[in-house]
């Protein structure tokens, strides 16, 4: 089983500000569901992890764009400046407009959205994400405080969570001769982010965290 240390932490991730009580965290949390058992698998999960939380910096979501970059992060429901300003530096209006009807949210005047925003070190999204990790880690208390999973070891419980239960993520993150790891490092970050924001970042984390770990 693979440990990432204080040191080690903080040499692959300078943003990360408690560095001795994170690795506590994220230690116990990837070796309650077996993503410790490899060390690829763990430096590919802690990259994803620290790219989403800001280098272990945010647990969060901040839903807090200018026009112009609602336009730029969302184009398809922001075609322009004009329409995207009626949501612009309104964090929660935003995010019940932009989450709705999907991910297991109800329609925006729910409140879904806001309520079931990015938390955590993956920044868990939607009520269906919320459920299943809830009832992953036997937590039901999750989706009606959700604010639980700003805590250390909430957050790294939970990514945990739902990183194993796609299968997918495991194989993908393994170092194995008969596959793309680049192909399959571009997969990765989808399924994490919906998309393949920050890419060249991520990749940047997963090869200072592979160093630092030694794997």
């Amino acid at each position: 089983m693979y440990v990432i240390t204080a040191e080690q932490l903080r040499k692959a991730e300078p943003r990360c500000v408690d560095p001795v009580n994170w690795v506590r965290s994220l230690n116990a949390a990837t070796a309650e569901f077996g993503i410790a058992d490899d060390g690829d698998v763990y430096a590919e999960w802690l990259a994803q992890a620290a790219h989403e939380s800001e280098g272990f910096t945010r647990l969060e979501e901040c839903l807090n764009y200018t026009a112009e970059r609602l336009v730029a992060v969302w184009k398809k429901r922001f075609p322009s400046v004009t329409v995207a300003a009626q949501y612009a530096r309104a964090p929660h209006k935003l995010a019940d407009f932009v989450y709705s009807d999907r991910m297991g949210n109800g329609p925006a005047e729910s409140g879904d959205g806001w309520l079931y925003r990015g938390r955590g070190i993956g920044m868990i999204t939607g009520r269906k994400n919320y459920e299943l990790v809830a009832n992953i880690l036997k937590d039901p208390m999750i989706l009606s405080c959700p604010d639980r999973l700003c805590t250390k070891d909430l957050a790294a419980r939970a990514f945990a969570a739902w990183w194993k239960s796609d299968r997918r993520l495991n194989a993908l993150a393994l170092d194995r001769l008969d596959d793309d790891d680049e192909a399959d490092f571009v997969s990765i970050s989808t399924i994490v982010n919906g998309g393949t924001v920050g890419l060249e970042a991520r990749r940047k984390l997963r090869d200072r965290f592979k160093a630092a770990m030694e794997v």
